[in-house]
């Protein structure tokens, strides 16, 4: 997994400059942008930038005018409000719709984002005349819900990404109140929608990856909840978001192994952001109280916990069928299963020390399996990635377990090491070179 692939617009615009210097062609330019799903024309005339801005002036011209209507709201009569806010809001709904008809997508965006606060706003001030409003998550929904058919409709990454963002807002309330929502799966079918359908969206995609994990976790708090049916987070979820967390690494390998553009873009950066997230768990894990608190929680639904485990990592393994990632989904598997059992096994909590060593084996491991990666197959960011995995893992070991000259002295030993391998990926990187 390299990381260009996150960057093509910018090597689309640095290729820009070879064309300038006659370098290569303009022929080539374009074969080599459309290598990495990029379109080299469009690509030169628009500009994110501006495109970003655009939006945020809209935004922040809402956010002034709900300021100015919200402090002078109680001196306007009723009727007034009523048709400001509607007129308002139909009316920036109906300008941004005139500005997408004449392709001027970009300024329709941001009028269509303002047009959706001013809806938004609408629901609240509405429901503050009318008295309305016994349940408040109610207002985010219905403000959610009604942003969401122009992206649907329209394919706009930017749009449907409000009405998502307002739903996990709404969906974390009605959770938080002790219910679950049960419509959110229409957001996260918009959500798929606009991602195979429209242009590609990191931030989308990673939105619906984190909302599709939540709403699991949630369905999930509704099969466990306890006689009173309230909904409250178990020790369960943390094992089956651990299962979710290696089917989504096996699911970024499938990704990136399909010729479509866009797939191997959404491929590389779940790949990249699982493999942080898993790393920074294990730095987490890398104490003794993580283990000890996990040993004396009460594990109420294990039966339901391990099927639902059982599936996930049995799915992470088929997706490695598919792939040449088997091997590393296989171990990854079984030595995550292997750490659950402990968990559960384990009965006396002083004894969360020996899980705490096998977790500080596993991190040095896994920088080590980084490095080895990042050198044999050329990719620096495997590298890097764990040269800062083992070197954090021993300035945390020597703070907290040793501490003296000793731990010291192992801490310079490491260093030492990794500094010969840089030296080795340096010689490797200049001898790869020539050839």
């Amino acid at each position: 997994m390299r990381l260009i692939r996150l960057l093509k617009k910018d090597l689309a615009r640095e290729i820009s400059t070879w064309v300038d210097r006659e370098l290569i062609s303009v022929d080539q330019a374009q074969a080599i942008c459309r290598l990495y799903g990029v379109d080299y024309t469009a690509i030169l005339a628009r500009s994110t930038s501006y495109s970003l801005l655009v939006v945020l002036g809209c935004v922040f011209i809402g956010l002034a005018l709900i300021t100015v209507i919200g402090a002078n709201w109680d001196t306007l009569p009723r009727e007034l409000r009523m048709a400001g806010l509607l007129a308002l809001t139909v009316g920036t709904h109906g300008l941004a719709l005139r500005l997408h008809l004449s392709d001027r997508t970009s300024q329709a965006a941001g009028l269509f984002i303002l047009g959706n606060l001013f809806y938004g706003a609408s629901i609240i001030l509405i429901a503050q005349i009318y008295h309305l409003g016994e349940h408040m998550p109610d207002g985010v929904f219905w403000w959610a819900l009604g942003g969401l058919p122009l992206g649907v409709v329209l394919c706009h990454a930017w749009l449907t990404l409000l009405s998502a963002w307002l739903a996990l807002v709404w969906f974390f309330m009605e959770y938080a109140l002790g219910f679950f929502g049960a419509s959110f799966p229409l957001f996260l079918a918009a959500q798929l929608y606009v991602l195979v359908r429209g242009r590609p969206s990191i931030t989308l995609f990673l939105t619906a990856v984190v909302s599709l994990f939540f709403w699991i976790e949630a369905a999930l708090s509704v099969l466990w909840a306890d006689s009173s049916g309230r909904l409250e987070p178990a020790a369960e979820h943390l094992f089956v978001g651990v299962a979710l967390f290696i089917l989504a690494h096996a699911a970024s390998h499938c990704l990136q192994a399909r010729d479509e553009a866009k797939a191997k873009d959404y491929g590389a950066v779940l790949s990249l952001w699982t493999l942080r997230l898993g790393l920074l768990s294990l730095l987490v894990l890398s104490f003794e109280a993580p283990w000890a608190g996990l040993i004396e929680a009460d594990w109420n639904n294990l039966g339901s916990m391990w099927v639902m485990v059982g599936a996930l990592l049995a799915g992470a393994v088929w997706l490695g069928t598919k792939t040449a990632r088997l091997p590393s989904l296989l171990t990854l598997s079984l030595l995550s299963a292997a750490a659950m059992l402990a968990v559960i096994l384990i009965e006396d909590a002083d004894d969360a020390v020996y899980l705490q060593i096998l977790d500080n084996i596993a991190l040095v491991g896994a920088g080590t399996w980084l490095i080895v990666q990042g050198t044999l197959r050329g990719v620096s960011h495997y590298f890097s990635l764990g040269v800062g995995a083992i070197l954090l893992t021993a300035f945390l070991r020597y703070v907290d377990l040793i501490g003296d000259y000793i731990g010291a002295a192992l801490l310079f030993l490491v260093l030492a090491l990794l500094l010969g391998a840089a030296r080795y990926w340096k010689v490797r990187q200049t001898q790869a070179g020539p050839a």
